[in-house]
């Protein structure tokens, strides 16, 4: 579409505006695995003193999980659960978890919030912190799901002789995953004029 809206403030937007605004949000919305992929590409050669770069643990995380049986939801939020490191660098969990709220379940999406606490277990204690921090949501329902994912995929992803797949093995699984959120406020407008 060529066609822009005419309004220079929200308050004067008229229906035909908001039908090209809508239009235009559909086809960029179903670029978005794409550019998810560009920002991953991001993460190749930034090692931050690791044994593999960032792009080669979050493959790594995804293919032991993958590897391991998980869903293609759940591989998705292995894949994508640092990619916040190039925005987020004090929070980068939080990047993470906004990306992929409106398309996994509650439960990932807690799991991929609050693996950078959980994954202090490991190391915390040796930059003078807490290790046991995650103890604070011993309580929680995740609790045991999000540490067994520590355990078994993200902490363990650092192997540089490991068999890593590549990135393009797991673009159809997000193209999947991010064709229908679950969970938006735009999400019934959006259908509506996808469907029209």
């Amino acid at each position: 579409m060529n066609a822009n809206a005419r309004f220079t403030h929200m308050q004067d937007g008229t229906q035909e505006d908001w039908a090209i605004i809508a239009a235009d949000f559909s086809a960029y919305a179903k670029q978005l695995p794409s550019r998810i992929m560009a920002h991953l590409k991001l993460l190749e050669g930034d090692f931050g003193g690791f044994p593999v770069d960032r792009l080669t643990h979050s493959l790594q995380t995804a293919t032991r999980a993958w590897r391991d049986g998980r869903d293609e939801e759940y591989v998705v939020c292995a894949l994508l659960h640092d990619i916040g490191d190039t925005l987020g660098s004090y929070n980068h969990p939080d990047i993470a978890a906004a990306i992929l709220k409106p398309f996994v379940s509650a439960e990932n999406l807690w799991m991929v919030e609050k693996h950078g606490v959980f994954q202090g277990y490991y190391f915390f204690h040796h930059l003078g912190m807490d290790r046991h921090l995650r103890e604070q949501f011993k309580e929680h329902p995740q609790f045991q799901a999000t540490a067994e994912f520590c355990a078994k995929y993200d902490a363990a992803a650092f192997d540089p002789a490991y068999e890593t797949l590549p990135l393009s093995f797991f673009e159809p699984m997000m193209e999947r995953l991010f064709a229908h959120p679950k969970n938006s406020i735009y999400k019934a407008a959006m259908e509506e004029h996808t469907t029209a």
